[in-house]
């Protein structure tokens, strides 16, 4: 029991150089801030503790540790195995515009010391970001400079560790923690088996799977002529979308942002027909399928008929007794 326990509640540490912008990504991800509102937050003093709920009884509990100097040296010294213990995942947040990196990089060596003493499994992903204060022109070169730079200095973890070029300003901080999220779901790859064979049963050129609370994806599905589609950030900017509606109706409803949700949303053209409806209590699912009435009416029954199915894989909801005929 304690270990299914322990499973379901997965500790994320969020560290990285004093204005580097992490307690901004957290606020603009977990509790629905706007990109223009993230100033007023002062900078993190130590460690701030929040418990995350997601996809149902999946707590994160995420650290995000100050990036002052003082706070850095008590971490990796008094505070070391309290700190580096249990980890699940490291989220390492670099400022590309920072004007000490070699600095930065030195202390992210030594706090990936102490990451491999105490947890040698975690996951490491690191965001270089402000990336929109680099020049267009120059970005994709900026980037792959940085991280061949840091993963030189990544230890036991050089083979393993995830880069993602990150910016409040668009829809790149989603595809960098949807990864993350990814990595912390103990069934994604059973969620993906459900949603392939839904997708054959209602002939879906795509399914999308979005957390309710964060519109953060869980996971896809592709098929057909879908895979050539040349937008590869349309998951994203999904997301954006659906949290920048959330805040709407917070703004013109009262209800808190986190609460705001949607029963359904509509788009039908003559190329594909496209819709957002509730598939569990924690998920929302985009559908995508060829233009046709009734291949529309006949994917929203079965996904009706599918939800029960989906809602025993949500993380923390007690799985039904099998039939010996099933």
């Amino acid at each position: 029991m304690s270990s299914v326990k322990r499973q379901k509640q997965r500790k994320v540490l969020l560290m990285g150089k004093s204005g580097a912008g992490k307690s901004s990504m957290r606020s603009i991800v977990f509790s629905n801030y706007v990109a223009k509102d993230v100033r007023r937050l002062a900078a993190t003093i130590d460690v701030e503790h929040s418990n995350i709920k997601f996809m149902g009884n999946l707590t994160l509990n995420l650290w995000d540790c100050g990036g002052q100097d003082g706070f850095v040296e008590n971490y990796l010294t008094h505070q070391r195995s309290h700190v580096f213990s249990s980890v699940a995942v490291l989220i390492f947040v670099f400022d590309i515009e920072s004007r000490e990196p070699h600095t930065d990089v030195v202390n992210y060596s030594n706090i990936i010391r102490a990451l491999q003493e105490w947890s040698p499994s975690a996951k490491v992903f690191c965001l270089i970001h402000k990336m929109d204060l680099v020049q267009a022109s120059r970005r994709a070169q900026t980037f792959e400079e940085r991280t061949e730079y840091i993963r030189s200095a990544s230890e036991g973890f050089r083979d393993t560790v995830e880069f993602y070029p990150t910016s409040i300003w668009d829809q790149s901080l989603y595809k960098a923690w949807t990864q993350v999220i990814y990595f912390l779901i103990p069934n994604a790859s059973t969620i993906e088996n459900l949603l392939e064979m839904l997708a054959e049963v209602i002939d879906a050129r795509e399914l999308i799977l979005y957390e309710r609370t964060t519109c953060l994806m869980v996971t896809h599905v592709t098929r057909g002529v879908e895979a050539s589609n040349p937008y590869i950030d349309r998951f994203e900017r999904i997301s954006s979308i659906l949290k920048t509606h959330k805040q709407s109706l917070a703004k013109h409803t009262g209800i808190p942002a986190g609460s705001a949700n949607f029963a359904e949303l509509q788009i039908k053209t003559g190329r594909f027909m496209f819709f957002i409806t509730r598939l569990t209590e924690n998920t929302n699912l985009a559908v995508t399928i060829p233009p046709s009435e009734h291949v529309f009416n006949a994917a929203r029954v079965n996904i009706a008929l599918a939800r029960p199915r989906f809602a025993d894989l949500d993380i923390g909801n007690r799985k039904r007794p099998v039939d010996a005929d099933s």
